[in-house]
């Protein structure tokens, strides 16, 4: 039959953002420095992390995670798509390559989902239970937590992927933005998606909505504990070390919640190409300036590091 799912025969291609040479090159420019920004930031606040003994703590060990998964999430999305702005009509992906990218997409944008839920719990426990807190965020547990983040964001991602690459697609078609994204993709089924939209709503309540939750209700008590810090010192110290991490929140699950959550019938892929612009390209390159300027001991570190490299010690 023709509606079969020829998955050798399939290739896709991305539609261009303008149809006009010179735009394309401007995106194409703009796109490229932001890459090189977000990888050369995250790479910077990962080998910090690792080199100053003074953060070897929770809170940078699940940052320095972060970091990581920044990484990797901007390489699985900005090559593709800066060879498809440069080139468009030479630009296609097989269906397999695309079931690649999108199970590596939803597998480190759940997991970074679900870490940042687990930094706003240990912000929670520094700040609520300060004298149990060695005991409570032990290594062990970190590292479990850590792994937890992955293996749930692996399960949910594999599960996803492999729902919506059963379904036939008839021909090579044009994805509706820079990336194979979910609801792009599934538009090109030959096929009725219902129990998909339905699968991929069940995914993002976990990954989004029950995350989001969970840190609001943390912060909560956060901020409930910081009022009754007397020192007006204390509480500025206290916010400060939130107030990087609350940013970066609002970012992720505001941009995640305009296409996930609401309903696919009300998806425009005009709305969906600037909303995923800003989570795969603006959003990794603000996380590395929020943390490094909003954190006192970080920005310190990196000034040390600095100093170090450009101002070595004459003998």
């Amino acid at each position: 039959m023709e509606d079969t799912n020829q998955t050798g025969m399939i290739h896709f291609h991305f539609r261009p953002f303008s149809k006009l040479p010179e735009v394309q090159m401007l995106i194409f420019v703009a796109f490229l420095i932001m890459y090189l920004v977000s990888i050369s930031g995250n790479v910077s606040i990962s080998i910090i992390i690792g080199i100053h003994h003074s953060l070897h703590t929770p809170m940078y060990f699940f940052l320095a995670n972060l970091a990581a998964l920044e990484i990797c999430y901007s390489s699985t999305i900005a090559p593709l798509t800066l060879a498809s702005v440069l080139s468009p009509e030479k630009t296609i992906i097989s269906l397999p390559g695309c079931g690649v990218q999108m199970f590596l997409f939803i597998f480190l944008g759940s997991a970074d989902c679900i870490l940042l839920a687990i930094m706003a719990y240990d912000r929670f426990v520094a700040i609520c239970h300060p004298l149990r807190y060695t005991l409570i965020m032990s290594w062990r547990l970190c590292v479990q937590l850590a792994l937890g983040s992955l293996v749930l964001g692996f399960i949910l991602a594999m599960q996803l992927t492999v729902l919506i690459f059963q379904l036939p697609f008839c021909s090579s078609k044009e994805i509706s933005l820079f990336y194979c994204d979910v609801l792009p993709v599934m538009r090109l089924a030959c096929a009725d998606t219902r129990v998909h939209e339905a699968t991929l709503f069940v995914v993002s309540v976990i990954v989004l909505t029950i995350p989001f939750l969970l840190i609001s209700l943390s912060y909560v008590f956060i901020v409930s504990a910081i009022l009754k810090i007397h020192s007006a010192e204390g509480r500025h110290k206290a916010f400060s070390t939130c107030s990087s991490h609350l940013t970066v929140v609002l970012l992720q699950y505001g941009c995640g919640s305009l296409i996930y959550l609401c309903p696919s019938s009300s998806y425009s892929p005009e709305r969906g190409q600037v909303v995923s612009v800003v989570y795969t390209f603006i959003t990794p390159v603000l996380n590395p300036m929020i943390y490094s300027m909003r954190n006192r001991e970080l920005k310190d570190a990196l000034k040390r590091t600095v100093t170090r490299f450009l101002l070595p010690q004459t003998q």
